[in-house]
């Protein structure tokens, strides 16, 4: 069954960049969605930004447009999410999760999950 790695994950100053890797293993094909989630302890899981690995359509949460770019490297199994621009509130554990066919926008349809990573931005 397929597996996903995140790493990549620390410590910024508000301003600053990180780059968050999620590397897939075992079997699957090209018609799914790879989506990037975070979750601050007593807040809501959020879905951050999503590419579906097909169409290459991307997708981001209103609160990182413009500073976040998820992108995919088949050639490594491996997706990005490059964050700049860090604020404090994008302190939180990161997640990198897929969902078979289309359904991108669709948190429920995240069948399989990383462990997480943490990243925290100080001001």
């Amino acid at each position: 069954h397929v597996q996903l790695v995140e790493s990549g994950g620390g410590s910024a100053q508000a301003g600053g960049s990180l780059t968050l890797s999620c590397t897939a293993s075992g079997p699957r094909n090209r018609r799914y969605c790879m989506g990037w989630f975070r979750q601050d302890p007593g807040k809501q899981r959020e879905r951050v930004a999503a590419v579906h690995t097909l169409s290459d359509n991307t997708y981001y949460a209103d609160s990182v447009k413009g500073r976040f770019t998820i992108s995919t490297d088949y050639t490594k199994n491996t997706a990005y999410l490059k964050m700049n621009d860090l604020k404090p509130d994008d302190t939180a554990k990161y997640y990198c999760a897929t969902a078979p066919g289309p359904y991108c926008l669709e948190p429920h349809r995240y069948n399989v999950w990383g462990q997480g990573t943490q990243v925290s931005v100080s001001s």
